[in-house]
């Protein structure tokens, strides 16, 4: 699992709280420049992906998974008002959200995604 988010501590909780859930996240980056490297070449099964990375869209991180057919969620403050037309229909996660809500999101991504 791959966790895509700017904000240190919120990354932090959420890796652990992958881990609790039994996942296991083999990367965490602030960067959309950083995340490109591993959308592209390591083998993920899922991503989490914050919309707004330091004032940059995670969008084009997304439409590599999208390639890629590995499913993903987008969480962030937005909600799905902040996701841009062509990912309208992808789930985002409004921040805060609950543990179980982040695991029905994974759940139905992978679902979505045939994973």
């Amino acid at each position: 699992m791959l966790i895509v988010e700017d904000e240190f501590l919120v990354a932090m909780l959420l890796e652990d709280l992958l881990s609790e859930m039994g996942h296991h996240v083999v990367a965490c980056v602030a960067r959309v420049d950083e995340a490109m490297k591993f959308v592209d070449k390591i083998d993920i099964d899922f991503a989490i992906l914050d919309i707004n990375l330091d004032g940059v869209k995670s969008f084009p991180v997304a439409e590599v998974l999208r390639r890629r057919g590995i499913p993903f969620v987008f969480a962030t403050g937005y909600g799905s008002e902040g996701l841009a037309a062509e990912f309208r229909n992808e789930l985002a996660l409004q921040k805060p959200y609950e543990p179980l809500e982040l695991q029905r999101a994974i759940a139905q991504a992978c679902a979505r995604a045939g994973s």
